[in-house]
């Protein structure tokens, strides 16, 4: 079995769907998804849509947290959630133009009716965390002064540069998203960045963690480039105390 692990996507299905279909995919692998599936990119109802399709009718299994940007879109739409009025000035707009919705100043009940139910459903399902072997897959990063039971979801969602500058004392390599980078962000062991940009223009990037291979595609392009970071691991094996 292997995890593969990808980052934001923000609305841009053609790039995600080329990269998924470009993975040597088994039925008993895992993918993990970041976060961010909606905001800026051309059709996040069609991301969303893709999703619940694809882990209704595939056999691997598909672990997806919730990014920033999905907590906003609850919020904004009157579920639990936190900066629900940042929504639009995020992005938001063009999530709600791919689902045929006017944006309005507030979120606005007319808006219930054109999301579908399964959607909604789709985005409060979303986990804050996922552990798996001796990785934590998370949206932003940690507090890197705080355990993992004692992290706020704010913090697992928004936070910055307090975990990027910062190393951490948890007993994972984190892997998250968020802070787009212009190539992958490497900090090993502590944490590895996957949000390289895809939607300003740059790459949507996958990191398949038994073999380490680094699995990329460029926005507007249909071809998936990999790469072995194998090295990198064992190099931050030399350098630990």
């Amino acid at each position: 079995m292997r995890t593969y692990i990808i980052g934001d996507i923000h609305g841009c299905l053609d790039e995600l769907s080329f990269l998924l279909d470009g993975l040597p995919l088994e039925p008993a692998d895992r993918l993990v998804f970041l976060g961010d599936y909606v905001d800026r990119g051309p059709d996040s109802q069609g991301v969303i849509s893709y999703l619940i399709d694809r882990k209704r009718t595939r056999g691997e299994e598909m672990i997806f947290l919730k990014g920033n940007h999905e907590d906003m879109f609850l919020s904004y739409m009157g579920f639990p959630g936190k900066y629900g009025d940042m929504f639009l000035y995020n992005g938001g707009g063009a999530t709600l133009a791919s689902y045929g919705a006017a944006p309005h100043n507030h979120g606005s009940a007319d808006i219930l009716l054109v999301i579908p139910p399964e959607h909604i459903k789709f985005l409060k399902s979303l986990r804050p965390y996922y552990i798996t072997d001796h990785y934590l897959c998370v949206h932003a990063g940690v507090n890197p002064a705080k355990s993992l039971e004692d992290q706020d979801e704010e913090e697992l969602l928004w936070i910055r540069d307090e975990f990027i500058m910062n190393r951490h004392d948890l007993p994972y390599t984190v892997l998250f998203g968020h802070t787009p980078q212009e190539e992958v962000l490497f900090q090993l062991p502590y944490k590895v960045g996957l949000d390289t940009g895809l939607v300003y223009g740059n790459r949507l990037s996958c990191l398949e963690l038994k073999e380490k291979t680094l699995y990329q595609i460029a926005r507007g392009k249909k071809e998936v480039v990999h790469s072995s970071v194998k090295e990198r691991w064992a190099k931050a094996r030399l350098m630990l105390p």
